[in-house]
């Protein structure tokens, strides 16, 4: 099975007999279901004969992944919890109303939830490569319409409002371009896998990140938006020489970079200038106004916990921190509930991307392996950024907590995501 799963994910066809005798080989005798691998190739996004596609509908048993439902439900609720927790104080002092921030958050996570079941349910995930271009144009027009109609907030112009609701362009690119490089992966995979089409698909994002870069000024949505296609890509072709020759390269821009803002650059000309510079010297920038003074409060915040923490709604950090209840979120949650809280919340997310990585693997073919893939990296990414810039591990981007920061576009999208997972895990064969 190890040697079909591989073929698979670089999208080479395997056989189906072939897959099924691994099945039953590793079959266990305690009466204990196992996935079958069983991999397609990408004709199935263009249709096949009637007679087939009952057989198929026959074939797979529809089962909820109860794993994944159960982590992506425990992770919304600690969400709100901590939310509440954290952003009470704030809440009362700018609304005169305590639950503000929350009941925003419960009505986007009870949305998003049914969205998740709506995409879970979908009729067959393949379908979706129907929408990949749709949603990629619809994705930048959404990025364009900031400029005339877009409003800001905290001095950022990143929102727009649709149907009263404020929707957040970016994070729609995000599951958009997601889905747009699985289909575009399948349709081109032999030249990707042979080295022709490497660096056109590595130049796909450039043009929403470029975008989301320019009209929003949302650096950290462009890196997510590359970062994911980085990793796509790179669970699509066998060829590793290409990523170590990019690694290189982007490592070599990035000293190259820290080098020209600390000793060529002016620190006054850019606000991201300064937050490198306060990343680097965070005590000295402490009173700039792009200083240093929200990751110094979250360190004092992770420090004060220790190891159990103050409990819930004990935090004294959260009074201080500007917008406690977005960024800076895991600061508190490790405030209130010490070391132990924050890592407990670190291993909630790692076995969700365990199960996730155990979907891709077994997924029915290709594109759906990708789907995964490309959720799996864009909340793994997400996750790592948001925690290194809490410790201050790399400079502040503004980047939100997955599934736990206030963020009603940003919620539905994971959630949307995770149902799309849901979706796949539902197509997978089962030996009995």
């Amino acid at each position: 099975m190890q040697t079909s799963t591989i073929r698979k994910f670089h999208g080479e066809p395997t056989n189906r007999e072939e897959n099924v005798t691994h099945a039953r080989r590793n079959y266990s005798h305690n009466g204990r279901i196992r996935p079958i691998t069983v991999s397609r190739r990408y004709q199935d996004l263009r249709g096949l004969d009637r007679a087939n596609r009952d057989r198929r509908r026959v074939t797979f048993h529809g089962v909820n992944d109860s794993g994944l439902v159960l982590l992506t439900f425990t992770l919304c609720i600690f969400g709100l919890m901590m939310l509440f927790s954290t952003s009470s104080y704030n809440a009362a002092l700018q609304y005169g109303d305590s639950t503000y921030f929350l009941r925003h958050q419960a009505i986007s996570v009870v949305a998003g939830l049914f969205l998740m079941v709506g995409l879970s349910r979908f009729p067959d995930y393949h379908l979706l490569a129907h929408f990949a271009i749709p949603g990629y144009l619809g994705s930048l027009a959404l990025i364009l319409m900031v400029i005339p109609f877009g409003y800001s907030s905290h001095g950022a112009k990143r929102w727009i409002r649709i149907a009263g609701m404020s929707v957040q362009p970016a994070e729609v690119a995000k599951v958009a371009m997601i889905l747009f490089l699985a289909a575009l992966i399948c349709k081109m995979r032999q030249r990707i896998c042979k080295g022709r089409g490497f660096w056109f698909f590595l130049a796909t994002p450039l043009l929403p990140c470029a975008l989301i870069y320019k009209v929003t000024q949302n650096l950290s949505s462009a890196a997510i938006v590359f970062g994911i296609t980085i990793v796509m890509l790179f669970v699509a072709t066998p060829d590793y020489g290409r990523f170590l020759l990019f690694t290189v390269i982007a490592a070599g821009l990035g000293f190259a970079a820290i080098y020209y803002i600390t000793k060529v650059a002016d620190p006054s000309s850019s606000f991201r200038f300064a937050r490198v510079l306060a990343w680097l010297h965070p005590e000295d920038y402490a009173r700039e106004k792009h200083g240093s003074y929200q990751t110094l409060q979250s360190l004092y915040a992770i420090g004060s916990g220790g190891i159990f923490g103050k409990g819930p709604g004990e935090s004294m950090q959260k009074t201080l921190l500007p917008e406690a209840q977005n960024d800076m979120i895991f600061s508190i949650i490790c405030e209130e509930m010490g070391i132990f809280g924050g890592i407990a919340l670190v291993l909630l997310f790692l076995m969700l991307l365990w199960r996730m990585m155990v979907i891709a693997n077994n997924a029915p073919d290709l594109f759906g392996s990708l789907l995964v893939v490309g959720v799996m990296a864009h909340i793994a990414i997400q996750v790592i950024l948001n925690i290194a810039v809490v410790t201050n591990t790399i400079p502040n981007t503004g980047i939100t907590l997955p599934f736990i920061s206030f963020g009603g576009s940003a919620v539905l999208v994971q959630l949307a995501e995770v149902g799309i997972v849901m979706n796949v895990a539902r197509r997978i064969e089962y030996q009995r």
